[in-house]
């Protein structure tokens, strides 16, 4: 599944962020910001046009995403505790 469809306040754990052209900038400052694998993700809210921006909670800090640099984000369910 991809961040995009992830529904508002379920969370996922991040699986890896997709390069969708060679050596793709935005998948890179995404891993910048703490998009790796294994880390926890929820989509807080998202914006009343298009629903978008997305806000996005991974860890202790929110990020306002596009959906299509949400698209790069591949995730995996979490397992029930």
């Amino acid at each position: 599944m991809k961040l995009t469809e992830l529904s508002r306040r379920v969370e996922a754990q991040v699986e890896a962020v997709l390069d969708v052209v060679p050596n793709d900038a935005i998948a890179r400052r995404l891993r910048e910001l703490g998009f790796v694998a294994g880390e926890r993700v929820e989509v807080v809210t998202t914006g009343p046009f298009g629903a978008e921006p997305l806000l996005v909670q991974i860890g202790f800090t929110r990020f306002a995403l596009r959906r299509s640099e949400a698209a790069r984000v591949q995730l995996r369910e979490v397992a029930a505790p």
